[in-house]
């Protein structure tokens, strides 16, 4: 039963690692519509785009052509996130799934 479960676990895994590879261009970060201006002037909507990578924070401006093809790589991006999550969980199950069956195979031929 136990090699079962971890056969599962493994088949669960390569298939999520198969879905990273079809996976198109990534962008993290959050695509926002900004409006500029003071009292005095005429309002100015412009696109940016905001992340943070190496422990930095960016923000680049964004022109209107470029603003859903930025999106799609930002939401490329969010499943990226959710599968490598579900890899890394589904992972330790599997750890743990081997060292209780080693556990197990120890104990019984003490």
């Amino acid at each position: 039963m136990q090699n079962k479960k971890i056969q599962k676990l493994e088949e669960k895994i390569l298939k999520l690692k198969q879905s990273v590879a079809s996976l198109r261009s990534l962008r993290p970060g959050s695509v926002t519509q900004q409006i500029a201006g003071g009292p005095n002037r005429k309002p100015r909507k412009y696109w940016q785009i905001s992340y943070t990578y190496k422990m930095r924070s960016r923000t680049d401006y964004l022109r209107d052509d470029l603003v859903d093809a930025v999106k799609n790589e930002t939401l490329e991006y969010k499943k990226f996130k959710k599968i490598i999550d579900e890899i890394i969980e589904l992972s330790i199950q599997l750890s743990k799934e081997k060292i209780e069956i080693a556990k197990k195979q120890t104990d019984s031929e003490a």
